[in-house]
This record gives C-alpha cells, structure tokens and sequence, in this order.
C-alpha cells in the first residue's frame, strides 16, 4: 500500500503501463476472453453460409473480446472498465438464448449437445466472474 497526500492507496489489480496483469484473475480473464473470441471467429467462417448477418455478428464479437485483451494489456486500462466486460460478456450469454431460445435446447444442436457452445458460455461466465472479482479488488 502507498500513500498519496492524506488518502491511503491500495495496489491496483490493472497495470496502468503496458505488460502483464498483476493478479492470476487477469490471466484468467485473458484466457477465458481469447478462448471465446478466437471461437466466435471460427465459427463465423461455418455461419456465413446461412446467414452474413449472423457471421458479421460473430466477427464483431469476437474482434470485440481480442480487442478487450489488447486494452487490458495496453496499460490504458481503468477499474470501470472491468464492469464494462463483465457486461459484454454477459450481454454475449444472453445473446445465444435470444437467437436460440430461453431454454437448456440452446446448447444443443441437431440433437447432440453442441461443445463450442458450451465452451465459449462457459469462457464467457468466467470471464465475467473474473472481470467483477478484479473490480471488486481495485
């Protein structure tokens, strides 16, 4: 802990100069957010051939989670910004239940249970989790 004039700072869990995070739950959080962006690129390649609109959808979303690493690394990085991922990722969970149905059937596909699905909803709650945790320790 550091002093700054009469307030009492805690160390901050973001790095305001670029590199590494300063907490596990950020290298968490950089996992969990490339896992379902590099996901959500690849799928976009299979989902255009029924629909460009759902693939640009994929493309953005997943640019969005890689272009989130990138801020967070940057050392440009603020505490609000946790709630902001954390949103982002959650409003992406939501996202499959819109398109698929507000039921369990969302996770599956042609019968089977579909693993990219689970997978990148599963990396996303992590990382919303993370996210939220890392805000709680700023």
């Amino acid at each position: 802990m550091r002093r700054s004039g009469n307030t009492l700072m805690t160390p901050s869990t973001a790095s305001t100069e670029p590199g590494l995070p300063r907490h596990s739950a950020g290298f968490i959080a950089i996992l969990a957010a490339g896992v379902t962006g590099v996901l959500h690129l690849v799928l976009a390649t299979q989902v255009i051939q029924f629909s460009q609109l759902m693939a640009a959808l994929f493309v953005l979303n997943g640019l969005g989670f890689l272009g989130g690493i990138g801020l967070y690394v940057s050392g440009r990085w603020r505490r609000e910004l946790y709630l902001v991922a954390a949103g982002y990722a959650l409003a992406t969970v939501l996202a499959l239940f819109v398109f698929q149905g507000f039921s369990v059937d969302a996770f599956y596909r042609q019968g089977s249970l579909n693993p990219v699905a689970v997978l990148s909803k599963g990396a996303e709650l992590v990382l919303a989790l993370s996210a939220l945790f890392l805000y709680s320790r700023e």
